[in-house]
């Protein structure tokens, strides 16, 4: 991961945005509409922090649309991002989330909501 490039694609309007709402899969059609960026620009943005390695495609969940069709969702791939700044250098350290701990908070919310129960 290049500590530069990493610091730049942070630094362009909607990417924070981006990585906080992917906490769970979600399409860049779905970060559109929730977080109101043009459809174009969330898909740049997605790209870019996919190829960084800072969202991931999510292989296990597919959505699908139009018969035939599927979407590629998206989620966070870190939790939390470190910047250093040394003499003559940029340092960038990731922190992963704790994937058992993401799936105990996905069951969590399904059970508030209602999903997944005996009804």
């Amino acid at each position: 991961m290049d500590p530069t490039e990493v610091l730049g694609s942070l630094g362009k309007k909607y990417s924070p945005d981006i990585l906080r709402s992917a906490h769970e899969p979600k399409s860049a059609q779905e970060l559109s509409d929730e977080l109101d960026i043009p459809v174009t620009t969330s898909y740049r943005r997605v790209e870019v922090l996919t190829e960084l390695g800072l969202l991931e495609d999510d292989e296990d969940d597919r959505e699908f649309g139009e018969p035939g069709r599927s979407q590629t969702l998206y989620r966070r791939n870190v939790e939390e991002i470190v910047i250093r700044f040394e003499e003559d250098e940029l340092e960038i350290e990731s922190k992963e989330p704790d994937v058992a701990s993401q799936r105990l908070t996905s069951v969590w919310e399904d059970l508030g909501r209602g999903i997944g129960g005996d009804d």
